[in-house]
Parts: structure tokens; sequence; C-alpha cells
């Protein structure tokens, strides 16, 4: 059946498990990726079905496992890396920005590295320390590197189905406490651009813009919003790297009022970008300062407390208020 309801933990493992039949070049790595299926189960039945030479359990050495991705790639393999918890990406963290994102521009072109790195990213899940992080902006910041983040089943489909297919290297941050939030997927259906927004809720008086775990956010700050009036456009990003800043634009040419919420820290998060470039753009058009709601510029907090360190819907609704009031 090409239309299925699925978790979108789910939906990555039906992409992978298309991906490895349908090209005997792409390999799953990394840490206990193979016999337990992954600390979420994500990667649960790949290695039984493709084996274990091709759904590989690694050394929990993630260095050694980007940096032997980057040599399969150069022989011609298209290696997707998961990364089990977003804080522990950064021992690879040299090998993706010194070699990963150079290599293309380093040979003229004439080299690709197709290798898809998956983490789960963000908080919500009462997790420990360096089990919560957001570090899209740091490899965002990076040439060379494409940084995209679903926010549902569909786009977590289809969005690593082209992440994979690409020739450059692609970050692909999965927001881990939306693992188990169902919507439909169709396998059958035509993808659109990687790197184009989409408008996940029509409105007319503000565009909040987010991505990841915080559409979901975003468009219940939208259902509210709209018991008192107001109505917000809610504009899921879906890629960081490359941004649609057109998208943007038009959105916020028709509501002339932007919100950008994501849950890492507002200090020099990917908002700050978007502030910048849209008041360039639209400085004729707003009718109050881009706003930012995001996480306080303080490491992650202990698992009790990070219902208060999270922008929730009260932080975006008070932005809603602030944004509308000028």
């Amino acid at each position: 059946m090409a239309v299925q309801k699925l978790p979108i933990a789910k939906a990555i493992n039906e992409s992978l498990r298309t991906a490895l039949e349908n090209d005997p070049k792409v390999l799953v790595m990394g840490e206990d990726v193979g016999v337990l299926g992954g600390v979420f189960r994500v990667t649960d039945g790949l290695q039984k079905d493709f084996g274990e030479e091709r759904v590989i359990d690694t050394p929990l050495a993630e260095s050694g496992i980007v940096g032997t991705a980057i040599g399969l790639a150069l022989r011609g393999y298209r290696p997707v890396v998961e990364i089990q918890f977003d804080g522990f990406v950064f021992p690879a963290y040299d090998q993706i920005v010194t070699q990963l994102a150079k290599m293309h521009a380093r040979a003229l072109g004439k080299v690709k590295t197709p290798v898809v790195i998956r983490i789960p990213y963000g908080g919500g899940i009462g997790a420990v320390e360096h089990h919560s992080e957001s570090p899209e902006a740091l490899f965002a910041h990076v040439p060379g590197l494409k940084v995209v983040s679903p926010s549902n089943s569909s786009d977590a489909y289809w969005m690593l189905q082209q992440a994979i297919q690409s020739d450059d290297p692609v970050i692909f941050f999965e927001p881990k406490r939306r693992y188990w939030d169902k919507s439909e997927v169709d396998t059958e259906a035509v993808p659109g651009d990687l790197h184009k927004a989409v408008v996940a809720r029509e409105g007319t008086d503000l565009t909040l813009v987010a991505y990841g775990p915080m559409v979901k956010v975003a468009l219940e700050a939208a259902a509210a919003a709209a018991e008192e009036g107001k109505s917000l456009e809610v504009l899921d990003l879906r890629s960081i790297s490359p941004m649609d800043f057109d998208a943007v634009q038009k959105s916020v040419e028709k509501t002339r009022h932007l919100i950008v919420a994501h849950e890492a820290s507002v200090f020099l998060g990917s908002g700050a970008e978007i502030a910048a470039r849209i008041t360039e753009r639209c400085f004729y058009h707003l009718e109050a300062p881009v706003l930012r709601v995001g996480g306080y510029h303080a490491p992650y907090p202990p698992a009790r407390l990070e219902e208060e360190y999270l922008p929730g819907l009260d932080r975006v609704l008070d932005a809603v208020d602030r944004s509308l009031a000028y």
C-alpha cells in the first residue's frame, strides 16, 4: 500500500530499507545500528534483512566512523552514518568540517562525497547530559554541507531518500522527541525540492517560521492564536542550509510580522540569520522587528528542568503578542 500512517522513526526505517533495496552501494553504519536496531530502534530489522556487510555495527568512535564513511564515499559507496545522540557528534566534528565539507572544493569538483550523517537531536526525552543538544547552526555555518531537518513522517521518508541520492554531504537532523508522532506517508508520491520550505498552515497576520521538533509547537500556537482571532502562517523551513529565504520573504510580505522559533539557543542560532536576511529584504514591509524564540544561552539542563528550558507554547504566544502589539 502506497499510503501508510507511520511514526517518524518507522518512516526513516522504511526510507533506509528502500535505499538499501534500490542501490547496492548504500551502506548503513553506526553504533548499535545492527543487532540492536539503534537505541531508538530506527534501524530495526535492517541488518537481519541486508546483512552485516551493509548494515554495520561500528566501534564507539565517531571520528573513525565518519572518516571511514568518507573513504567509502571516495570509492563509490553511499554511506549513511548514524550518530547515536546529538552530543556525540563532536569527536567527529573535525572529520566533518575539515574533510567531508571541503573535499568537493579541494578536488575542483572532480571528487564527490555522498555521505549522509543522521543525527537525532533536540530535547524532550528526559535524557542525561550530552543527549539533548541542538547543534544545527554549527554545521549550517560550514560551507560544503547541506543541513536539513524533517518535522513529519512524509518528509522524514522523502527527505532522507533525497539526501542519500545527493552527491554532496548532508547532515540529517532527526527530531528525536517526535520519533513516535504519526502522519501519512505516500511512498509513491513525487517529492518536492529538498531545500524548499513549505507552508504548514496559511495565515494573514504573522509568519511563524520553525523546523524539526518546533513545527508541532508552531502549529499548536497558530491554533491557540486563532481562538483569539489572530491568523498565523506557519512555515516549515525543512532545510537549514541552504535556506529558502524566498519562501520566508513571500510570507512576510503578506503578513508583515515574523517570528522564528527553534530549540537551539537564540544567541547566534539559525534564527539570527533569518532575522538579518529578512530585515534586509523586507525592511519596508515589516511592521515590527523580527523576533526569535529559542533555548536559553546555557548548557542543556538536567531532565527535570528541560520543560523550563525548551521553548513551548507560552513563549511562542508571548512573542506573537509582542510582535502584533507594535
